[in-house]
């Protein structure tokens, strides 16, 4: 019986909510969403780095997003058609899980380490239909009016 208990408890905690690493596929590449805030819990480790991003009481979209140019990578991505077609979430949480990309990759674009309290944007997916947990998949971030690029290694000329 004891054995019965332990083996349902830890089934239980298999199944709690996790942020877990996420595959490109489990997003909707289809509509990318812009978020602006505040980073907390940043975690500077793999698989991915990541951060909470607490967003103002009214996030905005900035009016030049879609004339911002973006940094060349080696993966094929439209990083003109995705920034000028990013809007705002539609629900409304107002903290985000946001996993960027492997140390090996911040380290390549020179992302500078991300501190608890600095304010950061990011470019990125959720789930279909913004469904489940308010997860993010980074595409690109912005610090201090420099964007990086986290798909995919930068590019070299």
């Amino acid at each position: 019986m004891h054995r019965r208990l332990l083996l349902a408890g830890g089934a239980l905690l298999a199944l709690r909510p996790a942020f877990a690493h996420h595959g490109w596929s489990s997003f909707d590449q289809s509509q990318p969403i812009y978020l602006e805030g505040t980073a907390r819990n940043v975690a500077w480790r793999n698989p991915h780095a990541e951060l909470v991003l607490e967003l103002p009481a009214e996030p905005r979209l900035p009016a030049d997003l879609g004339a911002r140019t973006p940094p060349a990578q080696t993966a094929p991505v439209d990083g003109r058609a995705l920034l000028a077609r990013a809007r705002l979430p539609q629900r409304s949480d107002k903290r985000w899980q946001v996993e960027l990309a492997p140390l090996t990759r911040m380290e390549a674009w020179k992302v500078p380490q991300i501190r608890d309290g600095d304010t950061v944007a990011v470019l990125g997916f959720t789930f279909a239909g913004e469904r489940g947990d308010a997860v993010l998949r980074a595409e690109y971030l912005f610090i201090g009016g420099t964007i990086y690029g986290l798909r995919s290694s930068p590019a070299t000329s």
